[in-house]
């Protein structure tokens, strides 16, 4: 018999999938996504740089909400 931590492992594994695939999924349906206030670009006739600060803040706090979650229903 399989343990119901093997289950509830299984349930949180296949939450991040249906995640990672409605990120992959929407994200160029995001048009705002690259080019929030705060994302450094530099164009000059030699090249380019592009920092996402902003765009990678938002990610950072919705990725710690996230595993805040996770965290808060494992216990």
């Amino acid at each position: 018999m399989a343990s119901p931590e093997l289950g509830r492992l299984l349930v949180l594994i296949g939450l991040m999938v249906v995640v990672v695939g409605l990120v992959f999924w929407l994200g160029p349906r995001l048009p705002f996504f690259g080019r929030l206030p705060g994302d450094v670009a530099i164009k000059t006739e030699n090249g380019a740089f592009y920092a996402p600060v902003a765009s990678m803040l938002v990610v950072s706090i919705v990725i710690s909400l996230a595993l805040n979650m996770l965290a808060y229903f494992r216990r």
